[in-house]
Parts: structure tokens; C-alpha cells; sequence
């Protein structure tokens, strides 16, 4: 037993753990495809977490809404996560002509 069942399996059933072999080029994943960590993604792009898996997104550009979170660890319980701001931004909160604290939205601003 042992070598027969993994005949009558196939190879299909196993999972593969050798990784590619170093002259394949390996592409940089484009926004929507599956990741594991930012790295997998191409310049520009982040992983971040969509329902129950991970994918590429756009990394935030200067006014568009951002998440800021108040505790540490907090990040890895939404579901639709934001990739950060990009390099030179910072998530704050929103300057509005108004009563103060109307929008707690915050957006990518300029350091």
C-alpha cells in the first residue's frame, strides 16, 4: 500500500513544493491577481486582503480616502483592505470647511 495509492491519485493530488527553477522569469502580479505579500505584485501595487483571499491593489495616491488605524492589529480584520499611502503621503484626517469632526474620512495628504 502507499506507492499503488499514489498511482491510482496521479500526481494531480499532491501538492508541488519545488519551486520554479531560477531561469523562468517570474512576472510580477498586475492589480486583481491572487498574492501572498506585496512583493508578488507589480511596482505600484501592494497585496492586500479582498473577501477571504489576497490580490493585488493600487497603492493610494494623493486624495484618495485611506485607512487609519487607531490600535495596532486592527489592520488584519477588514475584509477589503486599502493598500497605504504612497511614498511622500501620509494618511490624515480630512480638513473640511465646517463644524470640526464632521467627516472622520481621512485621505493621503503631503507630508
Amino acid at each position: 500500500h502507499g506507492a499503488a495509492e499514489l498511482d491510482e491519485m496521479g500526481t494531480e493530488a499532491l501538492p508541488r513544493r519545488t519551486p520554479a527553477p531560477a531561469w523562468i522569469p517570474t512576472a510580477k502580479g498586475e492589480e486583481g491577481d491572487f498574492c501572498l505579500r506585496s512583493s508578488d505584485c507589480a511596482a505600484g501595487l501592494c497585496c492586500a486582503r479582498h473577501f477571504w483571499s489576497k490580490i493585488c491593489k493600487p497603492v493610494l495616491r494623493e486624495g484618495q480616502v485611506c485607512t487609519r488605524h487607531r490600535r495596532k492589529g486592527t489592520h488584519g480584520l477588514e475584509i477589503f483592505q486599502r493598500c497605504q499611502c504612497a511614498e511622500g503621503l501620509a494618511c490624515r484626517l480630512q480638513r473640511e470647511h465646517g463644524p470640526a469632526d464632521a467627516s472622520r474620512l481621512h485621505t493621503c495628504q503631503r507630508h
